[in-house]
């Protein structure tokens, strides 16, 4: 993800008879459904155009009985970060506002509350028969009188953050709205940092990515002050210094279930290793689950759990080795997994609190006998040399250093959104730029990955198979393991130069995927973009067997499309959810001229703020195109 981020939005799609509220509802009669195709809306030409996120797009649905039914889509807002939707101790704040552990509103050093403008990953839930939605807030950019505190490191580094438990009323037509909504406390597994994508899992709960690129913990290492500084902040601000933040608190997939009446319960789960996580999704066997692990030099990662729709219950973390068969066209490669180690919840909650990365591995800046070499988060290398005894707390705490000092493929940049096409066996895994690490490279510990630059990124496919072994020859308790990756035509970023407005990559196709998710019942595959080559980005549906590539919605202007989800059929209706976060992050290639022009257009729609920061900038909108029919 981009260090900037705005809006939240998804897609209502209802064809419905007299929904209303969250009280029990006569629903409409859904068709079953042999087909849907969507129409691609053309690019944003207009100023007004750029500056709003919209959707022209049109759903062509054929049903069984063989007839169709056009359904336009449209873009209503549900909420935005600023507005004060929510409850937290009986009081009302915005719906972005930040808090420390004893769920006090933290403040910035003017006094001003701290919104985050970054909400990301959804998952949109039916709970005991009501909609419900959990959404992320990512990171927050700090503005202290107009100035980028984060960049100019003049406050401090870090903020914590959150996620909000939204109650949804659905009233006539599939109409949704905030009945009420809360911050989630996590408290009680030390605080969050950077929530990421996201999305609901088989058994009905939210799991979330928490994206940690702090993992630097090697004096020394070029990253190192960062992360300390960023420790620090949880430390002053989230603990008011009553606390030191442990770093092996963070770095986890995060699940929120939510209860009927909007209780929740949190649980960071650290059997499933620490990481960069993007996202960790699981396949409809409620035991395999596929990270997004985002950064440079990345690896890709499977967690296998010993029981269904219970991944506390311990499980084995595997990592990816990439045997490259081609260089074109994105490149191809067969892959294998190694076993990185076996763990339950318990466990490893038990040993967080006891190791640090000093008790793990030997460590060195340089060569060093009996050492190995490894790049694992950026291309510094790192001599380690593991401690007896310490393979679990490798495994779980050091994840991808301990993929890399086993031999696993570490080079991937930059690993994104996952999502599994359960009837095809195939998994979809975005990776946003070709780049960097996954170059040819001389000199370096391991070149498993050697593909042409490509920095529009592109969206790999996954062949599945059950009965397959580790590089050990032990089985893999999955249907679901990876054997085979490619990448489709239509899934491929097309750089280009610099058109008139600064677009670098072509805006008829896709640059720099981030969230995807597929829909069974839709045959298609919707994929959302963080890109900094389109001034627009862009949320596309690739339907997998006519391979019509459209885009669908357009996403204000800087603003990066996050936390795609589909709900098939919420109560009659279905509902696809896409955010944007970070909207008037203009991209360095845009024209300067078109730049001013947008700057002048947004400030006199929607004003500034008291430091003068355009409001446009340090807005998110929470909302939904409405006008699909459920499918089933």
């Amino acid at each position: 993800m981009k260090k900037m981020k705005l809006p939240l939005m998804f897609l209502s799609l209802g064809l419905t008879l007299g929904v209303t509220s969250c009280a029990p509802t006569m629903r409409a009669e859904v068709k079953a459904v042999k087909s849907v195709e969507f129409t691609s809306m053309a690019a944003p030409q207009t100023e007004a155009e750029m500056l709003d996120t919209y959707s022209t797009s049109v759903a062509k649905v054929t049903y069984a009985d063989g007839t169709t039914k056009d359904f336009p889509l449209s873009y209503n807002v549900l909420f935005r970060n600023t507005d004060q939707t929510n409850t937290v101790n009986g009081q009302k704040y915005a719906a972005g506002q930040l808090f420390d552990y004893k769920m006090n509103p933290i403040k910035d050093r003017q006094g001003d509350n701290v919104v985050a403008e970054t909400a990301d990953g959804t998952s949109l839930l039916n709970v005991g028969g009501k909609p419900y939605l959990v959404n992320h807030w990512e990171y927050d950019w700090i503005l202290e009188n107009g100035v980028d505190a984060y960049k100019a490191e003049n406050w401090y580094s870090r903020m914590p953050m959150t996620m909000n438990v939204t109650a949804l009323n659905q009233g006539e037509g599939g109409k949704l709205s905030v009945g009420s909504q809360t911050s989630v406390d996590f408290a009680s597994v030390g605080g969050g940092w950077i929530f990421c994508f996201g999305g609901p899992t088989p058994w009905g709960t939210h799991l979330g990515g928490e994206e940690d690129y702090d993992l630097y913990f090697v004096p020394g290492e070029k990253s190192y002050t960062t992360t300390q500084a960023g420790l620090k902040a949880m430390s002053e601000v989230y603990f008011k210094g009553e606390k030191k933040a442990n770093p092996y608190d963070y770095g986890y997939p995060v699940e929120v279930a939510v209860k009927p009446g909007g209780g929740y319960q949190v649980t960071k789960h650290y059997e499933m290793g620490r990481g960069t996580w993007e996202i960790a999704r699981f396949a409809a066997d409620g035991r395999t689950a596929i990270y997004g692990d985002d950064g440079a030099y990345s690896g890709l990662f499977m967690f296998v759990g010993d029981k269904a729709n219970d991944p506390a219950a311990g499980g084995t973390i595997y990592a990816a080795k990439w045997n490259q068969t081609s260089d074109q066209n994105g490149g191809a490669a067969n892959i294998s997994w190694i076993r990185l180690g076996h763990a339950t919840h318990a466990e490893i909650k038990a040993l967080k609190d006891k190791v640090n990365i000093g008790d793990i591995f030997e460590t060195s800046l340089e060569a060093k006998e009996g050492f190995k070499p490894t790049r694992a988060g950026s291309a510094q290398t790192v001599w380690l040399k593991l401690k007896p005894g310490m393979e679990q707390a490798a495994a779980f705490f050091e994840t991808r250093r301990y993929a890399a000092y086993l031999g696993a493929t570490t080079e991937f940049t930059k690993g994104e959104g996952v999502t599994f096409n359960e009837a095809d066996k195939k998994m979809y895994y975005a990776m946003s730029r070709i780049e960097t690490s996954m170059k040819a490279e001389e000199g370096v510990p391991v070149d498993d990955v050697k593909l042409p630059e490509n920095k529009a990124g592109a969206t790999y496919t996954f062949e599945l198979k059950a009965g397959q072994k580790d590089t050990e020859g032990n089985a893999i308790n999955s249907n679901y393991v990876a054997t085979r990756t490619y990448v489709e035509a239509a899934l491929l970023g097309k750089p280009i130069p610099a058109d008139a407005n600064g677009n670098t990559a072509n805006v008829n196709a896709i640059a720099n995927t981030d969230n995807v998710h597929y829909s069974e019942a839709m045959r298609t595959l919707f994929i959302g973009e963080d890109s900094g080559m389109h001034v627009n980005n862009y949320v596309w549906a690739y339907n997998v067997d006519t391979r019509k590539l459209s885009r669908i919605l357009s996403v204000a202007a800087g603003a990066e499309a996050t936390g795609l989800g589909v709900v098939e059929n919420m109560n009659g209706h279905a509902y696809i959810t896409s955010n944007n976060q970070h909207q008037g992050d203009w991209i360095s290639s845009q024209n300067k001229e078109l730049t001013a022009k947008l700057e002048a257009a947004a400030k006199a729609k929607w004003g500034a703020n008291k430091y003068g920061v355009l409001n446009y900038k340090l807005q998110n909108s929470v909302g939904y195109l409405h006008g699909l029919p459920a499918v089933k």
